[in-house]
């Protein structure tokens, strides 16, 4: 299993790295499409942004970690904070987006948005912080 961490700053700039290391992870050692690609980028970010405003909302200066780990048949990125977690079961639940309805939230998309692109999410929440999961299946790892 190849595996590469980098932890950012707890602010909005250092997003686009995490996805820039994420993408360079896939696209260097993985057979995926590029709208694969796109979608894990956008999940991390999500990930990554609820992670920043979970520590703003305390006042927290921790970085947060994103690692990506190779898998025979999967990509998996984790991002961790130590904000306060949360419990990801207790979200509202959001209309279908056809409904008008829909336009009434503007906010908590971000978790419904990263089910939706990934084949898998899970949530780990504690005092201590929130990890979040995300994978995506996809043919073994080409040979470096």
């Amino acid at each position: 299993m190849e595996a590469v961490e980098l932890e950012i700053p707890a602010r909005a700039e250092f997003v686009a790295l995490a996805r820039l290391v994420v993408s360079s992870v896939a696209l260097s050692r993985r057979e995926l499409a590029d709208d694969r690609i796109d979608d894990l980028k956008l999940a991390v970010s999500e990930a990554c942004t609820n992670a920043i405003e979970s520590h703003a909302a305390i006042d927290l200066e921790e970085r947060v970690t994103v690692r990506c780990e190779e898998r025979d048949d999967r990509l998996e990125v984790l991002v961790e904070d130590r904000g306060t977690g949360f419990d990801p079961m207790s979200l509202p639940e959001h209309p279908p987006v056809t409904d008008p309805e829909r336009l009434n939230f503007e906010r908590g998309l971000g978790i419904p948005l990263i089910r939706s692109l990934v084949d898998e999410v899970n949530f780990e929440t504690s005092d201590a912080g929130t990890a979040v999961r995300l994978t995506i299946y996809c043919g073994p790892a080409e040979p470096q």
